[in-house]
């Protein structure tokens, strides 16, 4: 089978390109994150990635788009709902590339985060495949988290504090501070706390 495999981050990877060879499935790994911000994190993120691809010897195409505005105009207001979108984003740019460059099937290392919307992960692929008319590689790679984690720390590779997105990155860190936003009478308008 070839597989083309949006990756999220090096650290993600490992297990599951680990797991694929081991099914005798070589993958071809595939950047494409314009949710990830700021800027460098993104390009750590994508240089941490070359690296280890080279290292292990995958093929890797790089989409490089850094996509905060279109990020941005399309989860505004709701930015409860961005997951949503931000599968959809990346999986239909796999999905896409993967029946224009002639692949069997495509998948993503998101499954194997503990972290993310597992179901709705699902959903976008198969809604994705039916669209560009390529299968969906469907795999739990959950099981295998704990040991890639660990593995990419041994390997030293750069390893990120928070999904990819602002305000992951402001979930991650600001979650369960208190007084985080302090409402204050100030000509009617809330007075925003130090962080």
């Amino acid at each position: 089978m070839r597989l083309l495999l949006h990756i999220c981050c090096a650290p993600c990877s490992v297990a599951c390109v680990e797991t694929l060879r081991g099914e005798g499935i070589e993958p071809t790994g595939f950047w494409y994150n314009p949710n990830i911000h700021p800027v460098t994190e993104y390009k750590m993120r994508k240089n941490t990635l070359i690296q280890y691809a080279s290292d292990i010897h995958m093929r890797l195409l790089v989409e490089n788009y850094y996509g905060l505005r279109e990020f941005i105009d399309n989860v505004y207001p709701n930015y409860n709902g961005r997951c949503g979108f931000c599968y959809r984003f990346r999986l239909e740019e796999t999905a896409r590339q993967a029946a224009e460059k002639g692949y069997d099937a495509f998948s993503t290392t998101l499954l194997i985060s503990p972290y993310q919307n597992h179901e709705l992960l699902k959903e976008v692929g198969a809604e994705m495949a039916d669209k560009y008319h390529i299968s969906f590689a469907y795999r739990d790679f959950r099981p295998h988290f704990k040991e890639g984690q660990e593995k990419a720390a041994q390997l030293g590779l750069y390893r990120q504090k928070y999904c990819g997105c602002v305000f992951s990155e402001e979930d991650r860190f600001l979650q369960g501070k208190k007084n985080l936003i302090t409402f204050q009478k100030f000509n009617n308008r809330p007075e925003r706390g130090t962080v």
